[in-house]
């Protein structure tokens, strides 16, 4: 599936620099953890991870 410039910039953003959501996929657990499960709804780089790469915000990616 083809996405736009701006959706996988976002979702490589939220993979490998938000502070947050790294630390928080990294650990599985803990507050940074938890507090990315709640923003994966609203945040628009947590929304653009779930379209590219198919799993939440709060998942690491799967290896293919």
């Amino acid at each position: 599936m083809e996405h736009g410039k701006i959706t996988e910039y976002m979702a490589h953003f939220c993979k490998d620099t938000c502070p947050v959501c790294v630390k928080g996929r990294e650990k599985g657990s803990g507050i940074l953890y938890n507090i990315t499960k709640l923003e994966e709804n609203i945040c628009p780089a947590c929304r653009a991870y779930k379209k590219v790469y198919g799993v939440p915000a709060h998942e690491k990616v799967p290896e293919e």
